[in-house]
Protein backbone atom coordinates (compact mmCIF):
# COMPACT_ATOMS: atom_id res chain seq x y z
CA UNK A 1 0.00 0.00 0.00
CA UNK A 2 1.27 3.49 -0.75
CA UNK A 3 -1.60 5.73 0.33
CA UNK A 4 -0.38 6.44 3.87
CA UNK A 5 1.17 9.88 3.38
CA UNK A 6 -1.86 11.91 4.52
CA UNK A 7 -2.22 9.84 7.69
CA UNK A 8 1.27 10.89 8.74
CA UNK A 9 -0.03 14.44 9.24
CA UNK A 10 -2.16 13.30 12.18
CA UNK A 11 -0.24 10.38 13.72
CA UNK A 12 2.92 9.81 15.65
CA UNK A 13 5.39 7.66 13.63
CA UNK A 14 4.94 4.56 15.80
CA UNK A 15 1.13 4.61 15.41
CA UNK A 16 1.45 5.29 11.68
CA UNK A 17 3.43 2.05 11.34
CA UNK A 18 0.68 0.16 13.19
CA UNK A 19 -1.97 1.57 10.88
CA UNK A 20 0.14 0.59 7.88
CA UNK A 21 0.39 -2.98 9.18
CA UNK A 22 -3.38 -3.14 9.68
CA UNK A 23 -4.15 -1.87 6.18
CA UNK A 24 -1.65 -4.32 4.70
CA UNK A 25 -3.34 -7.10 6.69
CA UNK A 26 -6.70 -6.13 5.21
CA UNK A 27 -5.26 -6.08 1.69
CA UNK A 28 -2.97 -9.11 1.68
CA UNK A 29 -4.28 -11.48 4.36
CA UNK A 30 -8.00 -10.69 4.40
CA UNK A 31 -7.78 -10.03 0.64
CA UNK A 32 -10.17 -7.09 0.71
CA UNK A 33 -10.47 -5.25 -2.59
CA UNK A 34 -8.31 -2.17 -3.10
CA UNK A 35 -11.45 0.00 -3.03
CA UNK A 36 -12.55 -1.47 0.31
CA UNK A 37 -9.11 -0.92 1.85
CA UNK A 38 -9.08 2.64 0.54
CA UNK A 39 -12.49 3.26 2.14
CA UNK A 40 -11.23 1.86 5.46
CA UNK A 41 -8.25 4.20 5.23
CA UNK A 42 -10.52 7.19 4.55
CA UNK A 43 -12.71 6.26 7.51
CA UNK A 44 -9.71 6.08 9.83
CA UNK A 45 -8.35 9.34 8.45
CA UNK A 46 -11.60 11.07 9.48
CA UNK A 47 -11.26 9.54 12.95
CA UNK A 48 -7.60 10.53 13.40
CA UNK A 49 -8.23 14.00 12.02
CA UNK A 50 -10.94 14.51 14.66
CA UNK A 51 -8.60 13.31 17.43
CA UNK A 52 -5.79 15.51 16.12
CA UNK A 53 -8.05 18.58 16.35
CA UNK A 54 -9.27 17.59 19.81
CA UNK A 55 -5.86 16.79 21.26
CA UNK A 56 -3.96 19.48 19.36
CA UNK A 57 -1.05 17.10 18.77
CA UNK A 58 -0.30 14.02 16.62
CA UNK A 59 -2.18 10.97 17.88
CA UNK A 60 -0.22 8.17 19.53
CA UNK A 61 -0.95 4.76 21.05
CA UNK A 62 -1.33 6.28 24.54
CA UNK A 63 -4.10 8.57 23.27
CA UNK A 64 -6.03 5.62 21.79
CA UNK A 65 -5.59 3.55 24.93
CA UNK A 66 -7.01 6.33 27.13
CA UNK A 67 -10.08 7.07 24.98
CA UNK A 68 -13.39 6.84 26.85
CA UNK A 69 -16.90 6.01 25.68
CA UNK A 70 -17.58 9.75 25.64
CA UNK A 71 -14.62 10.34 23.32
CA UNK A 72 -15.88 7.80 20.80
CA UNK A 73 -19.39 9.23 20.98
CA UNK A 74 -18.00 12.74 20.48
CA UNK A 75 -16.47 11.58 17.19
CA UNK A 76 -19.82 10.14 16.05
CA UNK A 77 -21.58 13.36 17.05
CA UNK A 78 -19.00 15.36 15.09
CA UNK A 79 -19.64 13.26 11.98
CA UNK A 80 -23.39 13.62 12.46
CA UNK A 81 -23.07 17.41 12.60
CA UNK A 82 -21.42 17.28 9.19
CA UNK A 83 -24.71 15.84 7.93
CA UNK A 84 -23.10 12.66 6.68
CA UNK A 85 -25.41 9.84 5.67
CA UNK A 86 -26.16 7.50 8.56
CA UNK A 87 -24.72 4.62 6.53
CA UNK A 88 -21.40 6.51 6.24
CA UNK A 89 -21.23 7.02 10.02
CA UNK A 90 -21.98 3.33 10.57
CA UNK A 91 -19.14 2.49 8.18
CA UNK A 92 -16.75 4.81 10.07
CA UNK A 93 -17.52 3.03 13.33
CA UNK A 94 -17.15 -0.36 11.69
CA UNK A 95 -13.66 0.53 10.47
CA UNK A 96 -12.65 1.80 13.93
CA UNK A 97 -13.94 -1.39 15.57
CA UNK A 98 -11.99 -3.50 13.10
CA UNK A 99 -8.79 -1.57 13.80
CA UNK A 100 -9.10 -1.78 17.59
CA UNK A 101 -10.03 -5.47 17.44
CA UNK A 102 -6.97 -6.17 15.29
CA UNK A 103 -4.69 -4.27 17.71
CA UNK A 104 -6.14 -6.20 20.66
CA UNK A 105 -5.67 -9.54 18.88
CA UNK A 106 -2.06 -8.67 18.08
CA UNK A 107 -1.42 -7.48 21.64
CA UNK A 108 -0.54 -3.98 20.47
CA UNK A 109 -3.14 -2.00 22.40
CA UNK A 110 -6.32 -2.64 24.36
CA UNK A 111 -9.29 -0.33 24.87
CA UNK A 112 -12.63 -1.85 25.87
CA UNK A 113 -14.54 1.46 25.91
CA UNK A 114 -15.45 1.01 22.24
CA UNK A 115 -17.37 -2.17 23.14
CA UNK A 116 -19.94 -0.01 24.92
CA UNK A 117 -20.56 2.27 21.91
CA UNK A 118 -23.66 1.13 20.05
CA UNK A 119 -23.84 1.46 16.29
CA UNK A 120 -26.67 3.43 14.77
CA UNK A 121 -28.69 1.22 12.48
CA UNK A 122 -28.27 2.05 8.80
CA UNK A 123 -31.46 3.34 7.18
CA UNK A 124 -33.83 0.56 6.16
CA UNK A 125 -34.18 0.88 2.41
CA UNK A 126 -37.58 0.07 0.99
CA UNK A 127 -37.94 -1.84 -2.27
CA UNK A 128 -38.70 0.28 -5.33
CA UNK A 129 -41.26 -1.56 -7.47
CA UNK A 130 -42.70 -0.29 -10.75
CA UNK A 131 -46.21 0.95 -11.19
CA UNK A 132 -48.23 -1.76 -12.92
CA UNK A 133 -48.78 0.35 -16.03
CA UNK A 134 -45.03 1.04 -16.28
CA UNK A 135 -44.30 -2.68 -16.00
CA UNK A 136 -46.63 -3.40 -18.92
CA UNK A 137 -45.10 -0.60 -20.99
CA UNK A 138 -41.61 -1.96 -20.31
CA UNK A 139 -42.54 -5.50 -21.34
CA UNK A 140 -44.23 -4.30 -24.52
CA UNK A 141 -41.34 -2.02 -25.49
CA UNK A 142 -38.78 -4.80 -24.93
CA UNK A 143 -40.19 -6.80 -27.86
CA UNK A 144 -39.93 -3.91 -30.30
CA UNK A 145 -36.57 -2.42 -29.32
CA UNK A 146 -33.83 -4.66 -30.86
CA UNK A 147 -33.17 -4.94 -34.61
CA UNK A 148 -33.30 -8.75 -34.51
CA UNK A 149 -36.78 -10.03 -33.70
CA UNK A 150 -35.61 -13.04 -31.70
CA UNK A 151 -33.59 -10.79 -29.36
CA UNK A 152 -36.66 -8.66 -28.73
CA UNK A 153 -38.66 -11.80 -27.93
CA UNK A 154 -35.83 -12.98 -25.65
CA UNK A 155 -35.79 -9.71 -23.72
CA UNK A 156 -39.58 -9.70 -23.39
CA UNK A 157 -39.59 -13.34 -22.24
CA UNK A 158 -36.84 -12.72 -19.67
CA UNK A 159 -38.47 -9.60 -18.21
CA UNK A 160 -41.85 -11.34 -18.16
CA UNK A 161 -40.24 -14.23 -16.28
CA UNK A 162 -38.66 -11.87 -13.72
CA UNK A 163 -41.98 -10.15 -13.14
CA UNK A 164 -44.26 -13.19 -13.43
CA UNK A 165 -42.19 -15.48 -11.18
CA UNK A 166 -40.33 -12.99 -8.96
CA UNK A 167 -36.89 -14.29 -9.91
CA UNK A 168 -33.53 -12.68 -9.36
CA UNK A 169 -31.77 -12.03 -12.66
CA UNK A 170 -29.00 -14.48 -11.71
CA UNK A 171 -31.62 -17.18 -11.10
CA UNK A 172 -33.26 -16.62 -14.48
CA UNK A 173 -30.00 -16.57 -16.42
CA UNK A 174 -28.79 -19.78 -14.76
CA UNK A 175 -31.73 -21.74 -16.21
CA UNK A 176 -31.05 -24.27 -18.96
CA UNK A 177 -33.17 -25.43 -21.89
CA UNK A 178 -34.21 -28.60 -20.03
CA UNK A 179 -35.69 -26.49 -17.21
CA UNK A 180 -38.43 -25.09 -19.41
CA UNK A 181 -40.94 -26.52 -21.83
CA UNK A 182 -44.27 -25.33 -23.20
CA UNK A 183 -46.08 -27.66 -20.80
CA UNK A 184 -44.15 -26.78 -17.64
CA UNK A 185 -46.37 -25.59 -14.80
CA UNK A 186 -43.66 -24.74 -12.27
CA UNK A 187 -39.94 -24.07 -12.16
CA UNK A 188 -37.43 -25.40 -9.64
CA UNK A 189 -35.26 -22.41 -8.82
CA UNK A 190 -31.92 -22.56 -7.03
CA UNK A 191 -31.42 -19.31 -5.15
CA UNK A 192 -28.95 -17.90 -2.65
CA UNK A 193 -27.15 -20.48 -0.54
CA UNK A 194 -28.26 -23.18 -3.01
CA UNK A 195 -31.72 -23.03 -1.46
CA UNK A 196 -34.30 -24.47 -3.84
CA UNK A 197 -37.91 -23.41 -4.25
CA UNK A 198 -40.79 -24.18 -6.58
CA UNK A 199 -42.31 -21.24 -8.46
CA UNK A 200 -45.55 -21.57 -10.48
CA UNK A 201 -45.39 -20.46 -14.11
CA UNK A 202 -48.23 -18.24 -15.29
CA UNK A 203 -49.71 -18.75 -18.79
CA UNK A 204 -48.49 -15.29 -19.86
CA UNK A 205 -44.93 -16.33 -18.93
CA UNK A 206 -45.26 -19.62 -20.82
CA UNK A 207 -46.53 -17.80 -23.90
CA UNK A 208 -43.68 -15.27 -23.88
CA UNK A 209 -41.17 -18.08 -23.45
CA UNK A 210 -42.75 -20.16 -26.24
CA UNK A 211 -42.48 -17.26 -28.70
CA UNK A 212 -38.83 -16.69 -27.78
CA UNK A 213 -37.78 -20.36 -28.00
CA UNK A 214 -39.58 -20.80 -31.33
CA UNK A 215 -37.50 -18.00 -32.91
CA UNK A 216 -34.14 -19.03 -31.46
CA UNK A 217 -31.59 -19.17 -34.32
CA UNK A 218 -29.46 -21.74 -32.50
CA UNK A 219 -29.88 -25.51 -32.14
CA UNK A 220 -29.69 -25.83 -28.35
CA UNK A 221 -29.92 -28.99 -26.24
CA UNK A 222 -31.11 -29.64 -22.70
CA UNK A 223 -27.91 -28.60 -20.91
CA UNK A 224 -27.51 -25.43 -22.99
CA UNK A 225 -28.53 -22.08 -21.48
CA UNK A 226 -32.14 -21.01 -21.76
CA UNK A 227 -31.31 -17.35 -22.35
CA UNK A 228 -28.50 -16.73 -24.82
CA UNK A 229 -26.62 -13.81 -26.28
CA UNK A 230 -26.12 -12.91 -29.94
CA UNK A 231 -23.55 -15.70 -30.42
CA UNK A 232 -25.44 -18.40 -28.57
CA UNK A 233 -23.52 -18.14 -25.28
CA UNK A 234 -25.22 -17.77 -21.88
CA UNK A 235 -26.67 -14.28 -21.63
CA UNK A 236 -24.64 -11.85 -19.54
CA UNK A 237 -26.60 -9.90 -16.87
CA UNK A 238 -24.82 -6.70 -17.96
CA UNK A 239 -26.48 -6.97 -21.37
CA UNK A 240 -29.91 -7.18 -19.72
CA UNK A 241 -29.20 -4.27 -17.39
CA UNK A 242 -28.01 -2.13 -20.30
CA UNK A 243 -31.12 -2.96 -22.31
CA UNK A 244 -33.40 -2.03 -19.39
CA UNK A 245 -31.51 1.26 -18.99
CA UNK A 246 -32.13 2.03 -22.67
CA UNK A 247 -35.80 1.11 -22.37
CA UNK A 248 -36.45 3.22 -19.29
CA UNK A 249 -34.83 6.23 -20.95
CA UNK A 250 -36.91 5.81 -24.10
CA UNK A 251 -40.05 5.45 -21.97
CA UNK A 252 -39.03 8.25 -19.58
CA UNK A 253 -39.25 5.95 -16.55
CA UNK A 254 -37.54 6.42 -13.18
CA UNK A 255 -33.88 5.53 -12.62
CA UNK A 256 -35.06 2.90 -10.14
CA UNK A 257 -36.44 0.79 -13.02
CA UNK A 258 -34.02 -2.15 -13.13
CA UNK A 259 -34.35 -5.90 -13.76
CA UNK A 260 -34.43 -6.42 -9.97
CA UNK A 261 -37.26 -3.91 -9.64
CA UNK A 262 -39.45 -6.40 -11.51
CA UNK A 263 -38.94 -8.86 -8.63
CA UNK A 264 -40.02 -6.10 -6.24
CA UNK A 265 -43.07 -5.48 -8.42
CA UNK A 266 -43.96 -9.19 -8.31
CA UNK A 267 -43.97 -9.20 -4.50
CA UNK A 268 -45.74 -5.86 -4.13
CA UNK A 269 -48.52 -6.69 -6.60
CA UNK A 270 -49.15 -10.06 -4.92
CA UNK A 271 -49.43 -8.51 -1.45
CA UNK A 272 -51.62 -5.65 -2.66
CA UNK A 273 -53.94 -8.26 -4.19
CA UNK A 274 -54.28 -9.96 -0.81
CA UNK A 275 -51.48 -12.53 -1.09
CA UNK A 276 -50.37 -14.30 2.09
CA UNK A 277 -47.05 -13.03 3.48
CA UNK A 278 -45.70 -16.53 4.12
CA UNK A 279 -46.57 -17.64 0.59
CA UNK A 280 -44.82 -14.62 -0.90
CA UNK A 281 -41.79 -15.38 1.28
CA UNK A 282 -41.66 -18.89 -0.19
CA UNK A 283 -42.05 -17.64 -3.75
CA UNK A 284 -39.24 -15.11 -3.32
CA UNK A 285 -36.95 -17.59 -1.57
CA UNK A 286 -36.39 -15.34 1.45
CA UNK A 287 -34.80 -17.07 4.46
CA UNK A 288 -36.32 -14.57 6.85
CA UNK A 289 -39.89 -13.33 6.98
CA UNK A 290 -38.55 -9.88 7.91
CA UNK A 291 -37.11 -9.56 4.39
CA UNK A 292 -40.57 -10.06 2.93
CA UNK A 293 -42.19 -7.76 5.48
CA UNK A 294 -40.41 -4.80 3.86
CA UNK A 295 -43.09 -4.96 1.18
CA UNK A 296 -45.89 -4.54 3.72
CA UNK A 297 -44.05 -1.48 5.05
CA UNK A 298 -43.96 -0.15 1.51
CA UNK A 299 -47.71 -0.67 1.30
CA UNK A 300 -48.18 1.29 4.56
CA UNK A 301 -46.11 4.14 3.15
CA UNK A 302 -48.29 4.15 0.03
CA UNK A 303 -51.50 4.15 2.09
CA UNK A 304 -50.18 6.99 4.27
CA UNK A 305 -49.40 9.01 1.15
CA UNK A 306 -52.89 8.40 -0.21
CA UNK A 307 -54.36 9.43 3.15
CA UNK A 308 -52.33 12.62 3.32
CA UNK A 309 -53.38 13.67 -0.17
CA UNK A 310 -57.00 12.51 -0.20
CA UNK A 311 -58.52 12.51 3.27
CA UNK A 312 -60.27 15.82 4.12
CA UNK A 313 -59.19 15.68 7.77
CA UNK A 314 -55.56 15.20 6.74
CA UNK A 315 -55.74 18.28 4.50
CA UNK A 316 -57.34 20.27 7.31
CA UNK A 317 -54.65 19.26 9.80
CA UNK A 318 -51.83 20.19 7.44
CA UNK A 319 -53.44 23.57 6.73
CA UNK A 320 -54.05 22.90 3.03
Amino acid sequence: MDNYKDLGNFLQPSLLKIVQRWLDWLAFEKRFSSLTVLNYEKDMKAFFCFLFRSLNHPVGEKDLKEMSVTDFRSFLADQNQKELARSSIVRHLSAIRNFFKWMRKNKLLENYALDSVRSARPPRLLPKPLEQQDTLRLLEAATKAPKKKWIGLRDAALLTLLYGCGLRISEALSLNQKDFSSSVKALKITGKGNKQRIVPVLPVVSEAMRKYIKKLPFALGGEDPLFVGARGERLNPGVVQRQVRNLRRSLNLKETVTPHALRHSFATDLLEAGGDLRSVQELLGHNSLSSTQRYTELDRVHLQDVYEHAHPRARLRSGK
